[in-house]
C-alpha cells in the first residue's frame, strides 16, 4: 500500500499475465511510475512494486498503467506503530509489571546525554546514541547510496544521517523511503545538520518519514509529525 497526500491507502494495479523481471541495474527513472489517485484525482509518483527473493534477487512486478490504483480500506494512520526491540544502550530500564488496577508504566530512564557535534562522525554517533536511547538497539552502519552520510540499520528502523552543508532535498527523502520497502514494518528516519527543503518536508509528511535536526550539542529535534510520533511510540518512557 502507498499513502496519497489525501490520506487514501492505495494498491498499485498489477498487469494480468505480465512477466516479473529481475532488477540487475537500478536507475532513478525506472524506480518510479506516475499514476492518478482515484479518491482525489491527484497525480503522484509511486515506487515500482518490487520484492526481494530469499536468494537475494530483487524482482520487479509488471504494472497495468492503464488502470488507476485501487483504494484499500480507510485512511492511513499518522504513523506506523513502533515495535520495540531489545535496547542496546546502557542505562535503559526494563518495563515494570503493573500492579492490579493500575495501568502499565515504565521505570524512570536516565535523561538522554547528547554527544557534541564537531565532525560528521560526531553526527553519526549522536544519531545512533539517540536511536538506542529510544529503544532501537543493535544498529549497523552502512554507507549512504545517495548523499554524503551513512545509514543506521536496525530490526525495525532505517535511519539516514545526512552530513551535507545544504538542506536535505526531496530525492534524499524518497531514496530513504525506498530503502524501507524491502522489509516488514521498517520505519524511515533522517537526521541532518542543515535542515530540509520545503519539498523534502512535504514529501516526508506524505511518506511518513520521520525528520530530525541535529544541533551542535548533538540533541536531535523532531521536525515533523512522523518524528514526534516515532518518539512518542518508542520504548522510551
Amino acid at each position: 500500500m502507498f499513502p496519497c497526500p489525501c490520506g487514501a491507502a492505495l494498491k498499485i494495479p498489477l498487469l494480468q499475465g505480465g512477466v516479473p523481471v529481475q532488477v540487475r541495474f537500478r536507475s532513478w527513472e525506472d524506480s518510479w511510475l506516475s499514476m492518478r489517485c482515484p479518491s482525489c484525482g491527484r497525480s503522484e509518483q509511486w515506487p515500482q512494486p518490487e520484492f526481494t527473493c530469499g536468494c537475494g534477487a530483487t524482482v520487479r512486478l509488471p504494472v497495468d498503467t492503464a488502470r488507476r490504483p485501487q483504494p484499500v480500506g480507510g485512511q492511513l494512520p499518522p504513523v506506523a506503530p513502533v515495535q520495540p526491540v531489545r535496547p542496546a544502550a546502557q542505562g535503559i530500564a526494563p518495563v515494570q509489571a503493573a500492579q492490579p488496577g493500575q495501568p502499565p508504566r515504565a521505570l524512570a530512564r536516565k535523561p538522554f546525554l547528547p554527544h557534541p557535534v564537531r565532525t560528521s562522525d560526531d553526527a553519526v554517533l549522536a544519531a545512533a546514541r539517540y536511536l538506542e536511547w529510544l529503544g532501537f538497539g543493535e544498529l549497523e552502519v552502512s554507507d549512504s547510496q545517495d548523499r554524503e552520510g551513512v545509514c543506521l540499520l536496525g530490526p525495525t528502523i532505517v535511519a539516514q544521517v545526512d552530513t551535507w552543508t545544504e538542506p536535505a532535498d526531496l530525492r534524499a527523502v524518497e531514496c530513504l523511503w525506498l530503502n524501507t520497502l524491502h522489509g516488514d514494518e521498517l520505519l524511515p528516519a533522517m537526521f541532518t545538520l542543515a535542515g530540509y527543503s520545503l519539498e523534502a518536508r512535504n514529501r516526508a509528511d506524505q511518506l511518513l518519514v520521520a525528520l530530525f535536526e541535529l544541533d551542535l550539542t548533538g540533541m536531535p529535534q523532531a521536525v515533523n509529525t512522523a518524528a514526534r510520533e516515532l518518539v512518542r511510540n518508542s520504548s522510551r518512557p
